[in-house]
């Protein structure tokens, strides 16, 4: 069966409770009525609620409507917050130059609204030392903690350590604030230095002190 609704003399029922265009309450008329009024108001007749007795029918354009909701589900599609889960893997003996490349993904993550899930991998005699994993879990965490939280505490799966970390910023809002960016970009505006350079006017002035 068709989702879309039945329009004009697609419509075959004796009579129906008809709908103006802008929603007023025309009443219960016959079918050829309503269909008249359509004409005059150069609109469409749609039957916006079939099961009802009798059916509601509105008038509207019907194109415009079917393209305003296309718009709609679209903008509602493209808001959609996904929930992401992103890996990162390190090694419990990591130099400190990958540590630092590897924090810097994760607080990119965070920042998008991601979840984390850090894998530390043990190789050899590497098993045997789990508390150099946990000890590096628990540094990262620390490291990050501005950004998100331990969603799920370190657990020892086969050879390796999973942590997961979750962002304390919703996927929305995160998702809100880099296209406010990307606008500002565009606009060659730097929303840092412009509130910077208002919390300078709204400062009061310091008074010299008296020597």
């Amino acid at each position: 069966m068709s989702a879309e609704p039945r329009i004009n003399d697609r419509i075959r029922v004796p009579e129906v409770r008809l709908v103006g265009p802008s929603g007023e309450q025309v009443g219960i008329v016959p079918l050829a009525k309503a269909l008249e009024l359509a004409q005059e108001y150069d609109l469409d007749l749609v039957e916006v609620a079939a099961n009802a007795r009798p059916p509601v029918c509105k008038l509207m354009d019907y194109g415009k409507f079917k393209y305003e909701s296309a718009m709609k589900a679209r903008e509602a599609r493209k808001n959609q917050a996904h929930t992401v889960i992103k890996e990162m893997k390190l090694r419990p003996k990591i130099d400190p130059h990958d540590y630092d490349t590897k924090k810097g993904h994760v607080v990119r993550f965070l920042k998008q609204g991601d979840k984390v899930k850090i894998t530390i991998m043990f190789r050899g005699r590497e098993q045997s030392r789990p508390e150099l994993g946990y000890r590096l879990l628990q540094r990262l965490a620390s490291d990050v903690e501005d950004l998100g939280f331990i969603e799920s505490n370190p657990k020892q799966d086969g050879r390796n350590m999973i942590m997961v970390l979750g962002p304390h910023k919703k996927k929305t809002e995160a998702m809100a604030e880099a296209r406010e960016a990307q606008a500002a970009r565009k606009a060659g505006r730097d929303p840092k230095a412009e509130a910077q350079a208002e919390a300078e006017v709204e400062a009061p002035a310091e008074t010299p002190a008296e020597g």
